[in-house]
């Protein structure tokens, strides 16, 4: 059995400010156009091991949700032997009737407004790197540098379990 944790993130042409040094006096300066159009990065993480799994689609919802679960069970071969255990938050769409649960994944809940206790909460900081304190051009610049920033993040395991695996995790420090 796998355990695995996921949520869903929204990023858009919204920008992402952070804090940065400046001389002392100065304020610095971001140049940014807010337009409210949205990309949604939907995140698998294994904190033991700090593998992970990266969608992104244009909307959140029940179908979705449904659609990245099946194609995230087929890659990961659950199935009657093989099973997944994915630990997330109640969203609608997580609890909604009309889920397709494949077979071989089972959902596991967090308690009601505890994102602190989900670990991939943590990943987020690092996707929105691809665009914090930048303007992004339009919809196809976002979906790319996203893009690149979620590929990035797959070939670094020891980046995500530094950041996910909290002591209490199962195979935590």
């Amino acid at each position: 059995m796998e355990l695995w944790s996921f949520d869903e993130h929204r990023l858009g042409l919204k920008p992402v400010y952070r804090r940065v040094w400046a001389p002392r006096g100065r304020t610095p300066v971001a140049w940014v156009r807010p337009r409210y159009r949205w990309l949604y990065v939907y995140a698998f993480v294994r904190p033991n091991t700090g593998e992970s799994e990266f969608w992104l689609l244009p909307s959140v919802g029940t179908k979705e949700f449904s659609e990245v679960l099946r194609r995230f069970a087929r890659l990961r071969g659950a199935g009657r032997n093989r099973w997944v255990l994915v630990v997330l938050d109640r969203a609608g769409w997580h609890v909604s009737k009309e889920l397709k649960v494949p077979e071989g994944v089972g959902l596991m809940f967090l308690p009601p407004y505890s994102p602190e206790l989900q670990p991939v909460e943590r990943v987020w900081p690092l996707v929105d790197a691809a665009v914090a304190n930048g303007q992004v051009q339009d919809e196809d610049e976002l979906w790319e540098r996203v893009a690149e920033r979620c590929a990035y993040l797959q070939t670094r395991p020891d980046l995500i379990r530094d950041h996910t695996l909290f002591h209490w995790w199962p195979g935590g420090c």
